[in-house]
């Protein structure tokens, strides 16, 4: 059972600097790290490998700001994932 309600706000598809991201995850207590999530497909007419995708997943959380909201409410360590999909197969990266 996850009681993630009791520390954390988890919001999705909610805009952020420029765009949409796919989940945040706010924590109530403004010291603990803050994290966005952004899902990918793998486009094998762009990318060669998952890796690709989830760099381009990590791009948009940057290039996008994603970040703006959680850092206007006081938190200031904020973890950002990129999840990438090809069927079954699935890689998560972050920096």
């Amino acid at each position: 059972m996850c009681f993630l309600y009791r520390t954390h706000i988890l919001t999705s598809n909610r805009e952020s600097g420029f765009g949409r991201y796919d989940v945040c995850i706010e924590p109530l207590d403004k010291s603990r790290d803050g994290i966005i999530i952004e899902f990918k497909v793998f486009e094998s007419k762009k990318e060669e490998k998952l890796e690709d995708t989830v760099k381009r997943a990590l791009a948009q959380i940057e290039n996008m700001n994603y970040e703006a909201d959680l850092k206007a409410r006081g938190v200031s360590k904020i973890r950002k994932y990129g999840f990438a999909f090809r069927g079954k197969e699935v890689l998560i990266g972050g920096d």
